[in-house]
């Protein structure tokens, strides 16, 4: 990558202006200013001429209608009109007439109306105008023509029509000439355009040259950070403008692929952490297969023992031979639950038991729990707090009813102080919360993370006394898992808080299967 950034700084100063800001911002202003001074050109050039006509016939048409709303009302030769009238041929540049149908003159631009008279129908109906006019608007009251004088050459547009009272009026105003209007205004934009691109190449020399030193400052910082070198830093001077606001970005990046790296080391030595945590997991292994051994040799010694003692008739008594075998099944009870606890786990891991999602009451599966340890909870003097309504969950009802059991077992078996378990529910949106509390002591931080581990331990001699395998929890969470759903424990004030959540409707717990 280092070698590949060299080449591509070597063709940089081989060819310093193949690919310069400079040339290419110049070379896009110029082509601008350019592109625009030729679109001016055409558009004078070919709708200049057709836009001013068209202007010149509103404004016929617009003087046209004041005259003859002056006139339906009965105010074309009242003083009051005098005002208006003169401002329709100022603004216009317009020259009017309004006479009678005998010739008799009533409105006029011009003192000599004899006069006016002669040049309108000159234009009207020839004489020194050519014959060739060009109609430009016609409407039934009103007529306008492009006529031209050859005397003068000058065009003009005039439009002649009645008006509502029965008067006539006849309107002309110059036509200028748009050729060299047009030739004239083309010209003046070469001339712009010409300054416009000697100002922009001064322009573009001034502004890339402030633009391309940060960026220059940019490239050498983002060459070091490439060489694993974050020590540069981008100099704030404006942080409005864009490049600036590149330079906190390029800082932003160094600073966060500095702590990156630095948190890569950290995750290597955790790695290592992680591998020794590993090695210790077998090793707890290997001492649980040590104390299954002995938890196995234990009762099948006694219940070789006992059995040997019924086969060989030690004591004849009823009694005797009653408690013998009390004994014998209840070591076998205890190795069962242990390989029952172990074939469980192993199905929930391998997934050869998939589960089945059905709703059912929550409330009268925890009761079945409490009623099948009752007999425990009354020998151990644990009280049980438990008074939540029915309430609909979904789930496999077989394998919650085992995580209930665990929760309860392990809280009845480190239940101290007080001995109180109560169990209680939290709502959710769209979950349930079961929790399982019991008073005793807390449970270190350090084994909080851990204690779902298959094997794991926290209190050793405890589990042994009550003949834990460490498997419990695992189970709770391989079931957990399979559900797609979470548990935890936390420490309370006088005790540990177990819980586990549920699906309330249906929709969820479908996408989640």
């Amino acid at each position: 990558m280092v070698r590949h950034m060299k080449q591509c700084m070597k063709r940089q100063r081989e060819h310093p202006y193949k690919r310069s800001i400079t040339t290419q911002i110049g070379m896009v202003i110029i082509a601008l200013v350019a592109g625009t001074v030729l679109l001016c050109w055409f558009l004078n050039t070919t709708f200049l001429e057709q836009y001013y006509r068209t202007m010149k016939a509103a404004q016929l048409e617009s003087g046209y209608g004041e005259i003859n709303r002056a006139a339906k009302n009965g105010k074309l030769s009242d003083d009051e009109f005098d005002v208006q009238f003169d401002r329709i041929s100022a603004n216009g540049n317009i020259e009017i007439l309004v006479v009678t149908s005998d010739g008799t003159a009533v409105r006029s631009t011009s003192n000599d109306s004899l006069n006016l008279i002669r040049q309108f129908m000159d234009v009207l109906f020839g004489g020194a105008t050519d014959n060739g006019r060009k109609e430009v608007a016609h409407t039934y009251n009103y007529k306008i023509v492009q006529v031209t004088d050859n005397r003068m050459a000058s065009e003009y547009l005039v439009l002649w029509g009645t008006l509502e009272d029965g008067k006539l009026v006849m309107m002309r105003t110059a036509l200028e000439s748009i050729r060299e209007s047009v030739h004239i205004a083309n010209r003046f934009l070469a001339y712009i355009g010409l300054g416009g691109m000697l100002v922009s190449v001064l322009v573009v020399l001034l502004v890339t040259r402030r633009i391309t030193r940060p960026i220059r400052q940019l490239t050498q910082i983002a060459g070091q950070m490439s060489e694993l070198d974050f020590s540069a830093k981008y100099e704030i001077r404006n942080d409005s403008r864009e490049i600036e606001q590149l330079g906190i970005y390029m800082n932003r990046l160094s600073s966060t692929l500095e702590r990156a790296i630095s948190e890569l080391k950290t995750a290597n030595n955790e790695l290592k952490s992680d591998i020794e945590k590993k090695e210790q997991i077998d090793e707890m292994r290997k001492e649980f297969l040590s104390n299954v051994s002995h938890e196995l040799k234990t009762p099948l010694a006694l219940i070789q023992g006992y059995a040997e003692g019924l086969n060989e008739c030690i004591n004849d008594d009823a009694e005797s031979r009653s408690f013998y075998c009390d004994v014998i099944m209840d070591e076998a009870g205890k190795m069962n639950r242990m390989v029952q606890k172990l074939l469980t786990l192993n199905h929930l891991e391998f997934g050869n038991d998939p589960i089945t999602i059905d709703r059912f009451d929550i409330t009268e599966l925890i009761r079945g729990v409490i009623e099948n340890n009752s007999l425990l909870l009354q020998q151990d003097g644990i009280c049980l707090e438990f008074d939540e309504p029915e309430t609909y969950v979904w789930g496999d009802e077989f394998q919650i009813e085992e995580v209930m059991t665990n929760y309860l077992s392990n809280a009845m078996h480190y239940a101290a102080g007080e001995k109180r378990i109560r169990i209680f529910y939290t709502a959710r949106e769209d979950t349930l919360r079961i929790s399982v509390f019991n008073t005793g002591s807390h449970i270190p931080e350090e084994d909080i993370t851990q204690i779902w581990d298959k094997f794991y331990k926290v209190d050793k001699a405890r589990t042994r006394e009550y003949g834990g395998s460490g498997i419990g929890l695992s189970i709770v969470k391989a079931i957990m898992d399979s559900h797609h759903r979470t548990c935890g424990v936390c420490n309370q004030p006088d005790g540990v808080e177990f819980w586990f959540e549920l699906d309330k409707n249906a929709v969820a717990s479908t996408a989640k299967e």
